[in-house]
């Protein structure tokens, strides 16, 4: 008898042919989230993966990390043992005593995978639970919402006793739908995306966009633990830091006011998908919600990205603020966000923007300043820090 983990996996079951290439992904990245915090052996077998630590240790953080990780579902603590039913119902006696010692109601629920095992799945069941009601008489058994639920799993080379499990982070494994760039402020919105983004699949860099001494260092410091909390779920994160100044300063000079978040929010794309070709990276992703402030009008939003050949992810662009705002709770990055170091999105903000502008407008605008010296210079200039 050991005590494992077993995982189950979510939609990558659904996939076909394909399938294997999934897997193998999800299992790199189990292993990748897990290597820091001892030797664990991570197997899969039949839609579910077994952790294991080759010590015998106690196995809390690697629970923990394994709900982190995209594309599972649930996570059981779970007792491995032979596949006989005398060992069974010894383990279940051992493994859920605490647990039936203080519960009033139970049931017994199994699924035999091993075809050829010689008990079929209700037949586990009963066998099990009338071992269980005789040693722990108290019990009554009761199929609608018991307190407490033990499964027995069959399966090809051992049994598997699981209790309750954890809900995981769900959505597919990390980087098996290629690689973003996510522009990262330091605000509530732009990690949510970068989160939203991961779980469906894409491996992330970041890219932020720092104006020394209009914002400081403790913004700068902010923005990286927010990219430290993101590599929780994603595992390592680039984040291209990117001078921008002189371009805030060279719009505030030549630019008309209303028009100063238009031209500063295409010169960010233009940079961000130069770093993200850089970086390997197919699509930029954004924070962005549609209508909830001036530069994310529809009109807006058309102005800003017409600079883009990549395509642009907006995974919050139907979310209202308080849907978001409970997403980066749940996630553990709105604590950092709200924390009152403003980014260059705050500088030389104008107090009457354009919310319908017109592209022709803006182009005459932009205009006035040296577009592909400005851009080059700062994309030169980027800091590559990686975090996790």
């Amino acid at each position: 008898m050991e005590e494992v983990l077993l995982l189950k996996c979510g939609e990558l079951v659904l996939k076909g042919l394909n399938r294997s290439r999934f897997e193998e992904r999800l299992l790199k990245n189990l292993r990748d989230a897990l290597r820091k915090l001892g030797d664990y052996e991570v197997t899969s077998s039949q839609s579910a993966i077994c952790v294991r630590d080759k010590n015998g240790a106690p196995l809390p953080g690697a629970l923990e990390a394994c709900r982190r990780v995209f594309g599972i579902v649930t996570v059981f603590p779970a007792l491995r043992t032979e596949k006989d039913m005398d060992t069974i119902k010894e383990a279940a006696k051992e493994y859920f005593a605490p647990a039936l010692n203080g519960a009033t109601t139970y049931k017994v629920t199994a699924k035999r995978s091993d075809k050829h095992f010689p008990l079929t799945s209700p037949q586990i069941s009963a066998e099990l639970g009338g071992y269980l009601s005789d040693v722990f008489p108290h019990l009554k058994a009761q199929m609608d919402d018991p307190e407490l639920t033990i499964r027995v799993e069959i399966r090809d080379r051992h049994a598997f006793l699981t209790g309750p499990g954890l809900p995981g982070a769900g959505g597919m494994p990390g980087g098996s739908a290629g690689r973003a760039m996510l522009l990262l402020s330091g605000g509530i919105d732009s990690p949510v995306a970068g989160y939203m983004m991961a779980k469906r699949g894409l491996d992330l860099c970041a890219v932020h966009f720092f104006s020394y001494p209009y914002t400081s260092l403790e913004a700068r410091e902010k923005v990286l633990e927010l990219g430290r909390i993101l590599s929780g779920y994603t595992g390592k994160l680039t984040v291209c830091v990117v001078p921008f100044t002189k371009i805030q300063q060279e719009i505030r000079a030549g630019c008309k006011e209303e028009y100063f978040t238009l031209v500063m929010r295409r010169m960010m794309m233009r940079i961000a998908e130069q770093a993200a070709e850089k970086q390997d990276c197919g699509a930029l992703i954004t924070g962005e919600s549609l209508g909830q402030v001036a530069s994310q009008t529809m009109e807006a939003l058309q102005v800003t990205g017409a600079v883009c050949t990549l395509p642009v992810f907006r995974p919050l662009i139907g979310m209202d603020k308080e849907e978001i705002v409970a997403r980066a709770r749940a996630i553990g990055t709105f604590d950092t966000s709200i924390l009152p170091y403003e980014d260059c999105c705050t500088v030389f903000t104008p107090k009457h923007p354009r919310t319908k502008p017109r592209l022709e407008f803006v182009e005459a605008e932009e205009s006035r300043l040296d577009v592909g010296a400005l851009v080059a210079e700062a994309v030169n200039g980027v800091e590559r820090i990686t975090l996790g």
